[in-house]
């Protein structure tokens, strides 16, 4: 089917008190992977890149890939920019054929952050792409972007009402005590904080960094607003980790065994992550 646009996927998520999950993608074989994995979940999926995916290779090519594939499933997929860095990039990825944007100001301050983000909106929405932002700092590395532990700032529930307000954008992703990347201890969630955003802030919440949260802190996050639930170190982890055990062999050569060994992998773990979620079956 076409590609769908992450409105109406949250939309329902939080209705139906599941999550969406949204995987980052970095190659073709990622990309079949994650989409076979919701096809045999039968659930709805987003997929994503982040800026430093997008130096690899253009926005063009990755949605010529998804919305290929998606035009041969029988599941929602929708197309996202993970992490967008500029107004320019957002308005690059939306000309590519991308159906969701996220615009990341929460490096800016407050102000600047609400003029970046309700001038991407003011865009997208010409073109009806619903936007993602993110107010706080999620702590950890995100391509080029690094924040130390300490640095990290939680969402002020209050300022995230106004933000939502003052920005009119579709989604929000909320810092709670999350980081990008692998964690070194066991990360601690703020949920009380969570549920006083969800209380006073109608829209869905996203949450990053959930490579490597306990399953059961991911339920607790959904059960308390969460809508979306990102993903990315752990699925280039599987995809490489993978190809390591093919390449053992010094004899293998070809590109489309260890590309094929790294798919398996991937698909497997968005399986287990769909599950996580809540979202296998709803489709």
């Amino acid at each position: 089917m076409p590609l769908v646009t992450t409105k109406n996927l949250l939309l329902d998520a939080q209705n139906g008190h599941y999550a969406v999950g949204a995987f980052n993608i970095e190659n073709m074989e990622m990309a079949q992977a994650v989409i076979q994995a919701g096809e045999e979940s039968h659930s709805p999926l987003i997929i994503q890149t982040t800026p430093s995916t997008l130096k690899y290779a253009s926005p063009s090519l990755f949605f010529s890939i998804v919305q290929s594939l998606a035009a041969s499933s029988n599941i929602p997929v929708a197309m996202h920019l993970d992490h967008g860095a500029s107004f320019d990039q957002c308005c690059q990825v939306i000309q590519a054929g991308y159906t969701s944007v996220m615009i990341d100001g929460s490096k800016l301050s407050f102000e600047e952050n609400i003029q970046i983000t309700k001038k991407v909106v003011e865009t997208a929405d010409c073109c009806s792409i619903p936007v993602e932002a993110e107010l706080g700092t999620v702590g950890g590395k995100e391509d080029t972007h690094e924040v130390q532990d300490k640095d990290a700032l939680y969402t002020n529930p209050e300022r995230a009402k106004e933000f939502v307000e003052r920005t009119g954008i579709s989604s929000l992703a909320v810092a709670i005590g999350t980081a990008h990347g692998f964690y070194k201890g066991i990360p601690k969630l703020d949920f009380a904080r969570l549920a006083q955003i969800q209380e006073i802030v109608s829209i869905p919440l996203v949450l990053h960094g959930a490579s490597g949260v306990p399953d059961d802190a991911v339920r607790q996050s959904i059960s308390l607003g969460i809508c979306k639930v990102n993903f990315a170190t752990e699925l280039r982890a599987h995809f490489t980790d993978a190809c390591r055990k093919i390449l053992v062999d010094p004899d293998v050569i070809d590109p489309k065994k260890y590309g094929a060994a790294g798919r398996d992998a991937v698909k497997e773990f968005v399986k287990e992550r769909i599950l996580v979620c809540g979202s296998d079956g709803k489709v």
